[in-house]
């Protein structure tokens, strides 16, 4: 059996729908929103919103880390154009929603990342398309957990949990064959990101997962250009399994 996998689609549909080609099922391990392209300002709900000229800005804030500046600087930027904050954002996040749902192929399993909002999922699901958090699923004879979203972090992403949510999901799973995460475990190697030089949050809890029950593979996304794509932790392989939005690539595992 293969199983093809994606993580951080960011709006990338048209690839999304060619994700499965080859495939018996695909593995989405979340971010499929697209607030603010930091490689071409002009794409994302904040420019769509403000322009790429105040995208820039916000970027260029957030990448010299600060955070409480750039907070004040878009909340400057809502004051100006006289429309409830939220109801814009979620009209935007359901247009990405449907078009990105729609490309799903069938069968689809998936979880959410830190920049995704859950409770809008359940609108655009559909038959083929299998939502997983803290819950597993046997594909061609091996289990699969699953486990969702961020931990708390500067950039107030919008699905971040406290540690022990987080953990709590993780030690529901057991022992699995495939442990897939948005976000990676606790290692420097991988939660560094090499262009945006700094480390992104991971899991102590997967960690800990990976040390006590050293599943075949550990299967993550986050973190964008890392400084380790791949290590062993005893038996386990940790993969980042890449940047979708950008590579328009599945990784792919030959079961």
């Amino acid at each position: 059996m293969r199983v093809h996998v994606v993580s951080d689609v960011h709006g990338n549909s048209e690839a999304l729908a060619r994700a499965g080609e080859g495939a018996e099922a695909l593995v989405c391990l979340g971010d499929l929103l697209l607030f603010l392209d930091y490689a071409d300002h002009s794409r994302g709900i904040f420019p769509d919103l403000f322009g790429a000229a105040n995208a820039t800005e916000l970027v260029r804030l957030r990448t010299e880390r600060r955070f409480e500046d750039a907070r004040a600087f878009s909340a400057e930027l809502w004051a100006g154009v006289g429309m409830d904050r939220a109801d814009a954002i979620e009209g935007a996040v359901r247009r990405q929603y449907a078009e990105l749902f729609a490309a799903f192929p069938a069968p689809t399993y998936a979880t959410y990342g830190n920049v995704d909002l859950p409770r809008l999922w359940p609108e655009f699901s559909r038959a083929g398309v299998t939502v997983l958090d803290g819950e597993t699923v046997e594909l061609g004879g091996l289990v699969f957990g699953f486990v969702g979203g961020g931990l708390p972090s500067p950039m107030r992403t919008p699905f971040e949990i406290t540690d022990e949510e987080y953990a709590a999901k993780v030690a529901a799973l057991g022992r699995v064959d495939v442990l897939c995460t948005h976000i990676p475990p606790a290692v420097p190697e991988l939660t560094y990101d090499t262009v945006a030089r700094r480390f992104e949050r991971g899991s102590e809890a997967v960690l800990e997962a990976i040390r006590e029950t050293q599943p075949a593979y550990a299967l993550f996304g986050h973190v964008h250009q890392p400084l380790a794509r791949r290590m062993r932790i005893g038996r386990t392989e940790c993969v980042n399994v890449g940047h979708f939005n950008a590579t328009g690539r599945p990784w792919v595992l030959d079961i």
